[in-house]
């Protein structure tokens, strides 16, 4: 008989951005939303987007595409991923949602050398399926970037 550990399936947040398809772990995801109004942070790092209110609660945005060294078009469409983080939320800006995926942790390989250098630092594990790769991120390592952030955040609050 196998054992039951042997198998265990890891949950993923899937999403696009460019034509690179990621995954970050679904217990970190607080919600998905449409874009909301963002108010600029003036001098802040060009991976911040800026300042979303979320139901009375400052959220900073991080641009993925940016952060990964990817052109940005500010008038495509795009959604937000509310991920928690140690100093509160955060909205990662991503090209495109797809779906909740179930991933057996067996099947995870390492970054591997070939990945971008714009990526390699934010990457855990690559997951690969039949139509591609799966890049599966470290919401940790992303936010811990910024880490201005949450210094932004609180500006943006003394400014008010």
């Amino acid at each position: 008989m196998e054992n039951e550990k042997d198998h265990l399936s890891l949950q993923f947040c899937g999403f696009k951005i460019g034509g690179d398809e990621f995954g970050i772990p679904v217990e970190l995801v607080q919600e998905v939303i449409k874009p909301l109004p963002v108010t600029t942070v003036p001098l802040s790092q060009n991976t911040i987007r800026g300042l979303i209110n979320l139901r009375g609660q400052i959220v900073t945005c991080i641009s993925l595409r940016n952060l990964f060294g990817l052109e940005e078009d500010l008038s495509a469409n795009h959604m937000n991923i509310i991920v928690r983080g140690d100093e509160g939320l955060f909205a990662f800006v991503v090209d495109e949602v797809t779906d909740i995926v179930e991933l057996d942790k067996n099947n995870l390989e390492l970054t591997p050398e070939t990945l971008k250098q714009s990526l390699k630092s934010y990457v855990d594990y690559i997951y690969k399926k039949e139509d591609g790769l799966q890049i599966l991120l470290n919401t940790k390592k992303i936010i811990k970037a910024k880490a201005n952030a949450k210094e932004i955040t609180q500006l943006s609050e003394k400014q008010s």
